[in-house]
């Protein structure tokens, strides 16, 4: 990649709905080369759906995703396979191989896009696992392991050939606050350590903002707020300030648009 650009990524008057539901409504936002950047927001925000788009895994309505200098949804098959084997992606549910040993599940990406010999990838994969505490579950299934566990060797699959760009969609949710404080600690370094950029999509406000260098907090479908961790945290705006803080009422509604209780519960005549 060109490695001359400022900005890693470009999203510009992005717009996405899922049929009638018009997720995206214009979100605009750059991620500065070499950063950890947080998305936050509620869920049904559109966090993950701004992934996909990234990855080009969507299609926008209109706007569009620039990664390195390039268009995603105008690239054709090869370009854009050329484009995600510079991506690591850890998604929301985890997507382990089911019928994949933890040890496979890792040396997947690494025997699909590389020549590397097999004794080079055993020690690779070890390595990866042990970044994330499970260096001894290389023998289990994916259906042997607990919910932070999956995700932990989701998260080491993510990493396992060194994106210059790392996704983590929601990397945070089912961890213990042990495992939780050592895999933010992980994506900091590793982001550091390779010069890379990396997205970190969450509603995990406190984690994240230990370790993000610029957060940008969406909802209703554009970018409500962006800023440093400091700006987010002192933001004077109703709806930035009861998302970082976690209080229960203000602007952002807990329950989604709906008809009154009147209409839904209207009941037939016996």
């Amino acid at each position: 990649m060109s490695g001359e650009a400022k900005n890693f990524i470009e999203i510009e008057n992005l717009h996405f709905a899922y049929g009638s539901n018009q997720v995206l409504k214009g979100v605009q936002f750059f991620v500065p080369r070499g950063k950890v950047v947080g998305i936050l927001g509620v869920s049904g925000a559109g966090k993950s759906t701004i992934l996909k788009l990234i990855g080009g895994q969507l299609r926008p309505d209109r706007g569009c995703v620039k990664v390195d200098g390039k268009v995603v949804h105008e690239l054709d098959n090869d370009g854009l396979y050329e484009m995600r084997r510079r991506m690591g992606m850890m998604f929301q549910a985890g997507g382990l191989f089911s019928d994949m040993s933890v040890f496979d599940n890792i040396a997947f990406p690494m025997r699909e896009l590389t020549d590397l010999p097999e004794d080079l990838i055993h020690d690779l994969v070890l390595m990866k696992l042990h970044a994330v505490g499970l260096r001894g579950t290389t023998g289990l299934m994916p259906s042997e392991l607990s919910g932070g566990m999956a995700r932990r060797v989701a998260l080491a699959r993510a990493i396992a050939l060194d994106p210059m760009l790392a996704m983590y969609d929601e990397p945070f949710a089912g961890l213990d606050p042990i495992s939780l404080n050592v895999i933010a600690e992980l994506i900091r370094r590793l982001n550091d350590a390779l010069g890379a950029t990396s997205i970190v999509v969450t509603y995990d406000v406190s984690e994240t903002l230990k370790v993000v260098d610029y957060a940008f907090f969406v909802h209703d479908g554009v970018v409500l707020a962006a800023g440093t961790p400091e700006e987010l945290s002192n933001s004077s705006d109703p709806s930035v300030h009861q998302f970082i803080h976690s209080e229960p009422d203000g602007p952002v509604a807990f329950h989604i648009p709906h008809a009154p209780y009147t209409q839904d519960l209207a009941l037939e005549p016996r």
